[in-house]
C-alpha cells in the first residue's frame, strides 16, 4: 500500500515539474530599453524590444506568411497590451533630446503565437486597411505637385502591407477634387473620397516652406528655408479624428547662392519627411492595432427602422457587454447608431445575429468600424 502511495506521489511530481518546465520554457524574462521622443514612447519601445527580442522564434516561424510585415508591425503596436508584467527600472532624458526607459519584462511566447492567429484572422476576413493620402505642399506660396512628404508617408506605410491610394493613383476629377479638399481643409469631401475607395483611414494635411536667408555652411553658400506641417488622420467610416501631428518648425536648404530657391524648398520639405513620416507611421500602425482589437467608435446603419423599432434598438445596444455609450440620429429611414465600446464591429455582428436581433435587423455588409443593415418587416 505504501508502495502504491510512493508510486502515486511520484507521478503527481514528476508531472508537477513537467507542467512547470514547459510554463518556464513559454516565458522569457530580460531586460529591455527603449528610446522615444517622449517618456511614452521610450517606453512604448522598451515594451516593443521585449516583444521582438522574445517572441522572435515566433515571429520568424511567420515570416514567408502573406502579409507578414503588417501582422508583424501590428503586434508590435500591440506590445502594451501583450507584454503585462512588466516594470521600469530606469527613465529620463537623453542625449540629443529623446527619453530613454529601462525595463524588466516577462513576455508570454505562446501570446505573441495567440495575437498572430488573431490578427491573420481578422485579415482574412476584411483584407488588409487602405489609407488614402493627401498632402498640400508649398514652397515660397506655390503649390508645388511633386509632394515630397505625401510621397514619403505613401511610402512608409506600403512597406507595412497597408493599400494606399494617393493624389497620382486618382483619375484627373478624384485628383482635383483631393487636392482642393486638402487646400479647403474639408474633412466631408476627402472622407467621401475615401469611402469611394474602401479605405479604413483617411490621411490629409499640409506642409510650406519658405526662404530664410543664405547661409555660409564649411565654406558653401547655402540657401536656406524654414518650413512647418501638420497631418491629420481620420477613420473614413466615421470621420472621426485620429490624431494630429504636426512640426511647427524645422530648417533645411541646398547649396546656392539665391535666397530664393525651390530645391532649397524641397530639401527643407525632405528633411522634415524622416521625423513626421514616423511619427504618422506610428500613430496608424497604433489605431489599426487598437481598431481590430478593442474597438473603439462603430456605427451601425440601419435602413427602414421605425421610431419604435428605433427605440428598441438603442435599449438593446445599451444591453451589450462592453459597449459604454450609443447615440442614434435619423433622416428619411435611415438611423445611424454611434457606438463607443471596448469590442470590434467583428464581435459587435456575433451580437446582432441571434436572439432578439434576428426579429429586428438584417446584417447586409461590414466594414472595419461601420456595420450596414436593413430592418426586418414586422
Amino acid at each position: 500500500m505504501k508502495a502504491k502511495f510512493m508510486h502515486g506521489l511520484i507521478v503527481v511530481l514528476i508531472a508537477s515539474l513537467a507542467s512547470l518546465a514547459l510554463a518556464n520554457d513559454d516565458l522569457c524574462v530580460g531586460e529591455f530599453t527603449g528610446e522615444g521622443i517622449s517618456a511614452d514612447a521610450a517606453k512604448s519601445a522598451a515594451l516593443r524590444k521585449a516583444l521582438e527580442e522574445c517572441g522572435r522564434v515566433e515571429i520568424s516561424s511567420h515570416s514567408s506568411a502573406e502579409n507578414f510585415e503588417l501582422v508583424r508591425d501590428t503586434i508590435y503596436s500591440r506590445a502594451e497590451g501583450i507584454v503585462t508584467d512588466y516594470k521600469v527600472l530606469q527613465e529620463g532624458p537623453a542625449a540629443g533630446g529623446t527619453y530613454l526607459c529601462k525595463i524588466r519584462a516577462k513576455v508570454s511566447k505562446s501570446a505573441v503565437a495567440t495575437n498572430w492567429g488573431a490578427v491573420q484572422n481578422v485579415l482574412d476576413q476584411i483584407g488588409r486597411p487602405g489609407v488614402m493620402v493627401c498632402i498640400t505642399e508649398r514652397i515660397d506660396g506655390v503649390l508645388d505637385t511633386s509632394s515630397i512628404l505625401e510621397s514619403k508617408i505613401e511610402e512608409r506605410l506600403i512597406e507595412s502591407g497597408f493599400d494606399v491610394y494617393s493624389k497620382q493613383g486618382l483619375d484627373s476629377l478624384q485628383a482635383k477634387e483631393a487636392a482642393d479638399a486638402a487646400v479647403e481643409d474639408n474633412i466631408a469631401k476627402m472622407q467621401a473620397l475615401a469611402k469611394d475607395h474602401n479605405t479604413q483611414i483617411f490621411i490629409m494635411g499640409h506642409a510650406n516652406a519658405n526662404a530664410a536667408g543664405v547661409e555660409n555652411l564649411y565654406g558653401t553658400p547655402t540657401a536656406m528655408y524654414n518650413g512647418d506641417c501638420v497631418v491629420k488622420m481620420y477613420y473614413t467610416d466615421t470621420a472621426r479624428l485620429l490624431a494630429s501631428k504636426s512640426l511647427p518648425n524645422w530648417r533645411g536648404g541646398a547649396r546656392g547662392h539665391h535666397t530664393i530657391s525651390p530645391q532649397a524648398g524641397k530639401m527643407a520639405l525632405s528633411h522634415a519627411g524622416a521625423e513626421i513620416v514616423e511619427r504618422v507611421y506610428v500613430t496608424v500602425m497604433g489605431q489599426w492595432a487598437t481598431a481590430i482589437s478593442a474597438g473603439g467608435e462603430i456605427q451601425l446603419e440601419v435602413q427602414g427602422l421605425s421610431v419604435k423599432q428605433n427605440i428598441k434598438i438603442k435599449k438593446l445596444l445599451k444591453k451589450i457587454p462592453g459597449i459604454e455609450k450609443v447615440h442614434s440620429q435619423g433622416t428619411k429611414g435611415l438611423v445611424k447608431f454611434r457606438i463607443v465600446g471596448k469590442m470590434t464591429a467583428e464581435t459587435l455582428i456575433e451580437h446582432l445575429v441571434e436572439g432578439e436581433w434576428e426579429s429586428l435587423i438584417e446584417i447586409e455588409d461590414w466594414k472595419l468600424n461601420r456595420i450596414q443593415a436593413k430592418a426586418v418587416s414586422p
